[in-house]
Order: C-alpha cells, then structure tokens, then sequence
C-alpha cells in the first residue's frame, strides 16, 4: 500500500504524465485528457482492486496486452504514458517497473511485467476464453513463436519504424533538445544506434540488418498459415496475439509489397481485423498523427526498401 500512494501521489502532482481512465475494455480516443482524468474520488490515494494497465498507444507490446484484455472481455483501468516525454524514465514508475518500458500489468495491487509474460499471467488468471492450446505440440509451438518474436523480431521493429518514420519527429526537434535525448540514453551502443539511425534512416547499417529477419519471419508465417489456420495451429492464441501488433506496423508502414506477396499470410491478417477484440486492443487507441506519420513516409520510402530488400540475403 505504502508504494501505491507514493506513486499514485506522483501521478496527481504531474497529471499530463499519466493519464488515468475509468474501468474499460477499450476506450475512445475522442476524449480530451482533462476528461481522462476524471475518477471516483480517492484513486490516487489507494490501491485499486482489479486490472490496471500501465501502458502507450502506439506501443507494440501494450497492443498485445489490450488484445487479450479484449479477447476475454476483461475491464481494466488506464494509465496511458507519453514515451516522447520519457514518461517511462520516471522516478515513480521505475519503482514500478525498473525496466522503465510498457506495459506494466497491476492486478489486485500485483506488478506483473513484459508483456509475453503478462499475457500468459491473464490467461492463467482468467482462463476463459482459454488462449493457450490444450495440446502440448501446439503449446509448444506457440511458445516457440513467442520466443523468437522477444529475443529477434521486437528489436528490428524498433529499427524499421524508427528508420522510416520516427526520426522524422526527432529531426523536427531543436539541436540542443535533440542532443538532450541522445544523451539521455544510457547504453552507449544504443545511443549510437539510435543517433545513425535518426541521421541516415533507412541507409543505417543496422535497418540493412532489419531486411533479411523481416523477410526470414514472414515466409515462415507464410508457411504455417498454409498448414494450420493460426500461427500455433487450429485455435487462435497467444502466438496470433503477439504477431499481430508487428503485422499492423507493417501494414501502417506501407510496406505492403511484404504481405501481398504472401496470401496465406494475408487471410490471417484478414481474419484478426475482423476479431472482436481488434477495437479494443488498437483501434480503440489509435493515435492518428502517429499512423499518418508512418502512411506518408512509408509510402515515400518503399521503393528504395522494395528495391534493397530484393538484394538481401535470405534471413536467419
């Protein structure tokens, strides 16, 4: 309890932060943020019974929680965090997750962290619908998926959308206050990353990188979706869940020539659109300037990445 006021004592004194909505399985983004920071009195002050989801709108990894928040029909409470601000970096939410990333899941006043592990957490906290096969095999596969998805595809998601479109936000900033961010990163070899790659975009060596492993997960998506129905086998599951974000930014980044060439790949994409559960997991908190952003300089750039990325070697 003694962490929760703390916390949440923060959050009242900075409410641009962290902004709280009330229980929800998907909320409209029309709302302003005075209007979300509206609550039942005394919210700051307690630990709240129930879901809560530290989280970001655009977040890949916050997706794939809402998705299964919305595939059980779960109410949960929002915190959304500005990550352009370094909300994440936060004293208080460091306490909470000293990871300093989204999401970060509390249920019943319990921290729950990544979201792989907090998607296989609600799944076992709430088994209805279940999101894990019954058969080992399956399970297995899916974890499979998972794991390749956490230790590969995550980080060259970050370069791909970076490279194209996020370092334009960066470059619209001041020097200095650009220079302020870079030396805000604490990994030098990050910091050097993330430098090249708001400076050269698409020509950094590490987007060349990004070609070959995005290609080596789509074919091997490609395949199993003309085996099985989803990506574990006959039942949607937590496999499909994790993926899904990483297809949308795919598609937000205009990079369709990927998918279309894929049609197995195409009718599952086609399927998860149609899920209940889509609204509440990323319609719902679309941020608009952000897909805008992505549309207009992946429609720019996909020339130049259709053309390199008929010259890269087959992914591993």
């Amino acid at each position: 309890m003694g962490f929760y006021r703390i916390f949440h004592s923060f959050i009242e004194r900075k409410p641009a932060i962290f902004q709280k909505q009330g229980a929800t399985g998907g909320k409209s983004r029309a709302r302003s943020r005075a209007d979300r920071l509206t609550a039942a009195p005394g919210w700051r002050t307690r630990c709240v019974m129930g879901i809560e989801l530290y989280h970001a709108d655009m977040s890949t990894c916050a997706q794939k929680v809402r998705l299964v928040l919305g595939e059980k029909g779960l109410k949960w409470t929002s915190h959304l965090l500005d990550l352009r601000r370094r909300d994440q970096h936060a004293p208080a939410y460091l306490t909470l997750n000293p990871n300093g990333v989204v999401p970060t899941l509390v249920h019943d006043g319990r921290v729950v962290i990544e979201s792989t592990v907090i998607c296989e957490y609600l799944d076992d906290a709430f088994p209805e619908p279940p999101m894990r096969p019954a058969d080992p095999l399956e399970c297995a596969r899916m974890r499979i998926w998972t794991k390749r998805l956490d230790e590969r595809l995550h980080y060259y998601t970050g370069v791909l959308s970076g490279s194209i479109a996020f370092r334009h936000q960066h470059l619209a900033r001041p020097a200095d206050e650009l220079k302020a961010y870079l030396d805000g990163i604490p990994d030098p070899a990050r910091r050097e990353r993330q430098r090249r790659q708001i400076e050269y975009g698409i020509e950094a060596e590490q987007f060349a990188e990004a070609l070959p492993v995005f290609d080596r997960f789509l074919t091997d998506m490609e395949t199993q979706l003309s085996q099985t129905s989803w990506l574990a086998g006959a039942s949607y599951s937590l496999a499909d869940v994790a993926y899904t974000p990483y297809v949308i930014r795919i598609d937000e980044l205009r990079l369709r020539g990927w998918l279309e060439s894929r049609p197995n790949l195409c009718d599952w994409y086609a399927r998860i659109r149609a899920r209940p559960n889509f609204g509440p997991g990323y319609i719902d908190w679309r941020n608009d300037s952000y897909v805008v952003l992505m549309n207009e300089t992946g429609e720019e750039a996909w020339p130049r990445i259709e053309a390199m990325s008929r010259t890269v070697p087959a992914g591993i």
